[in-house]
């Protein structure tokens, strides 16, 4: 249990009687990054949402830690970037970051800052800015950097490469290689699984609610055939019985 960054049992959720979360179980040891597949309306963002505390499960439980998701403490350890983050646009991305870090209880460190927009690519002016003038593209790269500088065990980020440039893809992808050398845990939903293939140590396939697979991607591509990890992935929901045999 020392061991184990999250741990889901048995977690099911439906709305308005219709399922989007089927008795889903699933451990995540510390250190590990895994990503969360599934096409859209999979369950994907349920699952976060339950693992924050934003919605209640019907059943099953969450670990955070070892601690249950309800409690507050539990969330301290981990930073979060929705899949559809809007920062406020009355604020400048300096007021975002410092307001963001006084909820991580981290400090605000302009030197860090400033070396976290160039990791990212992302224009040092853009601090003085109103968010309202942002690109979809810097916006997400501000939400990144506000995750990124909470110095967290634990991040859980909901399709965090979405709105990025070629560039900004690949240096995000650096960042993401410094927090596996450093330990942390990453927990993330992608629907680039050529990013899945070259990131993580494992992956999940989670389709219309029920988790079909849980492994390395070579072990999918193994198990479901195809000369990639694509052609793998659509075996896979498409034949839920081979994935899971």
């Amino acid at each position: 249990m020392r061991n184990t960054a999250l741990r889901f049992e048995r977690v099911g959720k439906a709305y308005a009687g219709v399922t989007a979360l089927s008795e889903f179980s699933l451990a995540v040891p510390r250190g590990e990054f895994l990503a969360l597949v599934g096409v859209n309306g999979a369950g994907k963002t349920t699952l976060i949402k339950c693992l924050l505390d934003f919605c209640d499960p019907d059943q099953g439980r969450i670990e955070i830690f070892g601690v249950s998701h309800r409690e507050t403490s539990a969330r301290a350890r981990l930073a979060y970037l929705p899949e559809r983050f809007n920062p406020p646009h009355n604020l400048t991305g300096r007021d975002f970051l410092q307001y963001m870090l006084q909820l991580y209880r981290a400090p605000y460190d302009g030197n860090r800052v400033a070396g976290i927009f160039k990791t990212l690519d992302l224009d040092p002016a853009a601090l003085t800015r109103s968010a309202r003038t942002y690109s979809k593209g810097m916006t997400q790269k501000l939400g990144i950097a506000a995750c990124l500088l909470s110095g967290k065990e634990l991040y859980v980020l909901d399709e965090p490469a979405g709105g990025l440039d070629p560039k900004a893809r690949a240096l995000f992808k650096n960042e993401l290689r410094s927090l596996r050398r450093n330990g942390s845990t990453v927990f993330f939903t992608s629907h680039a699984l050529a990013d899945v293939a070259e990131l993580c140590d494992r992956m999940a396939v989670l389709h219309d609610g029920r988790l079909l697979f849980a492994g390395t991607p070579d072990e999918l591509v193994q198990r479901c055939g195809g000369p990639d990890l694509e052609h793998a992935f659509l075996s896979c929901i498409a034949t839920p019985s081979r994935a899971a045999s």
